[in-house]
C-alpha cells in the first residue's frame, strides 16, 4: 500500500513538472499577438471547439456610483489581492465624459487583478507574469514618450503636451489610441509594440476574468452541484482567450485550470465564507469590471482596433 502511494505521488510531481516545463517553453506565446494562420496543421487545428460569439455591449447603469468601495465590500488583512481596492481604481478609471477610460487607475486595477490571479498559485503566475509585463509596457511607453517630449522642450522645439500617465496622450484610452495612430505607431497588419495592441490583449484578458467571476457568483445547478473554479476558468476562457491562442497554448491553459484552488479559496480572496456573502460582493466588483470593458470595447471597435495582430 506505501509504496502504491509512493509511486501515485511520484507521479504527480512527474505530472507537475512536465506541466510546468510546457508552460516555460510556452510563456513567448501568451497573449498571442501574431496574424491568424490557416488551421488543419498538427500544431494549429481548427478552433471548433472554440467559436466566440460576438459580444453586444450590455446596457449598464453607471449613474450612482463613486469612487469609493461600498461597505459590503471589505478590506481583508493580511493578503496581497484587496478587493476593495480593486473597485475604487476600476471606478476612478471611468472618464467624466462617460465613454472614456483613464489609464493610470485602469494600469493599477490591473496590478490589483494581477495579485488575484498570482494567488491562485504558481502555475497562475506563468501566465499572469506575461499580462504584468503588458501592464509594464504601457507604463514604460508613456515614460518614454515623456523622456522625448522633455528632451525636445529643452531644445527649444515646437511640442504637444507631456506624455503622461496623468496628462497628455497616454493619459486615457482614447488619447491614446488617437496619438499612437496619428504618429504611425500602430499596424493593422504586422505586430508593433504599440499601447493600442497592448491595450487589447489586456482587454481580452479583462473579459476572461469577468467571466470567470460571473460564473463564481452564481448559485447551484439543478441538481445542487456547484461548478468548480477549473470549469468557470475553462468556460471563460473558451469565449474570451481560446479563439486568439495557438493550439499549443490552449492545451497547456487545460492544466492550469485543473491546477487551480477549490471555491472555498476564491471566496476567501474577496474576504468572505459563504455562497451567499459572496453573490452579492462578486456583483459588484462585475458591473465595476463590464462598465470598464464596455468603454474599452466600444473605443476599440470605433477605431477597428479589435483584431490587432
Amino acid at each position: 500500500m506505501m509504496v502504491f502511494l509512493r509511486r501515485t505521488v511520484l507521479l504527480r510531481y512527474l505530472l507537475l513538472s512536465t506541466a510546468l516545463a510546457l508552460l516555460l517553453f510556452l510563456t513567448s506565446f501568451w497573449l498571442p499577438q501574431g496574424e491568424q494562420r490557416d488551421c488543419g496543421s498538427v500544431w494549429q487545428p481548427c478552433l471548433t471547439d472554440y467559436i466566440q460569439t460576438p459580444l453586444a455591449p450590455p446596457i449598464l447603469d453607471e449613474r450612482a456610483e463613486s469612487d469609493e468601495a461600498p461597505p459590503l465590500v471589505r478590506e481583508c488583512p493580511g493578503q496581497v489581492f484587496q478587493a476593495r481596492k480593486l473597485l475604487r481604481f476600476l471606478r476612478s478609471s471611468l472618464a467624466e465624459d462617460g465613454e472614456d477610460v483613464l489609464l493610470e487607475p485602469y494600469l493599477l486595477s490591473w496590478d490589483q487583478l494581477l495579485n488575484f490571479m498570482e494567488s491562485l498559485g504558481t502555475m497562475v503566475s506563468f501566465f499572469s507574469q506575461k499580462v504584468r509585463e503588458k501592464t509594464e509596457l504601457i507604463r514604460q511607453l508613456s515614460l518614454r514618450r515623456s523622456s522625448e517630449s522633455k528632451s525636445a522642450a529643452s531644445s527649444g522645439l515646437q511640442t504637444p503636451a507631456a506624455f503622461g500617465l496623468k496628462t497628455g496622450v497616454y493619459r486615457s484610452v482614447r488619447s491614446m489610441v488617437e496619438a499612437e495612430l496619428q504618429a504611425g505607431t500602430v499596424s493593422f497588419s504586422r505586430r508593433t509594440d504599440s499601447g493600442c495592441r497592448t491595450l487589447l490583449r489586456l482587454h481580452r484578458s479583462l473579459l476572461w476574468l469577468k467571466l470567470m467571476l460571473e460564473g463564481l457568483s452564481e448559485g447551484p445547478d439543478a441538481e445542487g452541484r456547484f461548478k468548480t473554479p477549473g470549469e468557470l476558468s475553462r468556460d471563460a476562457y473558451k469565449v474570451a482567450l481560446a479563439p486568439h491562442h495557438p493550439w499549443m497554448l490552449r492545451q497547456a491553459a487545460e492544466i492550469v485550470f485543473l491546477a487551480l484552488p477549490d471555491r472555498e479559496y476564491f471566496l476567501q480572496l474577496v474576504c468572505v465564507q459563504k455562497q451567499e456573502e459572496a453573490t452579492p460582493v462578486l456583483r459588484i466588483i462585475i458591473h465595476a469590471l463590464s462598465v470598464v470593458h464596455t468603454r474599452t470595447q466600444r473605443l476599440l471597435a470605433k477605431y477597428n482596433m479589435l483584431e490587432l495582430p
